[in-house]
């Protein structure tokens, strides 16, 4: 019985965290908020990337569980600039063969899993999506090949049981 009540709080957790994400994000406006109010509505993000106008964007997976990622870019003056969900099939289509781990991680932001296949070789990071059917599982993959570029993504839906 205990561990019911372990489940049902680790749900319950869960939910309220992913659930704040959509209040959290309608109550930053471009133009406006700041750095500070980012970072007290989100935390702090998982990594920072530098871009080349002075400007730096700020990650945050909600993975494993979740199929968002948050790229929030600020200006050099800390001032938000744009929100951007990464884990879309435009960018999903925009992964091409050769490209770091650093790119796709840009692009995509954190995966939910990484696993190593030495007998193949590969690597593989993978991200949970949006399903095509409600209640199933869906995933995105980008393989790597040992020396750290891609050599392709896939997909795969699964039925949840």
């Amino acid at each position: 019985m205990r561990s019911f009540f372990s489940l049902l709080a680790a749900l319950a957790s869960a939910i309220g965290f992913y659930g704040c994400d959509s209040f959290n994000l309608k109550a930053l406006q471009t133009g406006v908020s700041t750095a500070q109010t980012v970072r007290e509505r989100l935390g702090p993000p998982t990594a920072e990337w530098p871009n080349a106008d002075g400007s730096k964007t700020w990650e945050y997976p909600r993975g494993p569980a979740g199929f968002k990622c948050w790229m929030i870019t600020l200006d050099a003056r800390g001032i938000l600039l744009r929100i951007d969900q990464t884990l879309t099939e435009d960018n999903f289509a925009r992964v091409e063969k050769g490209w770091t781990f650093e790119q796709v991680r840009r692009l995509l932001g954190k995966p939910a899993s990484e696993a190593t296949f030495p007998l193949k070789p590969e690597i593989v990071w993978e991200w949970r999506i949006e399903p095509t059917i409600s209640g199933n599982n869906a995933f995105f993959h980008v393989h790597f090949n040992m020396s750290g570029r891609v050599t392709g993504t896939s997909r795969r839906e699964e039925t949840a049981v």
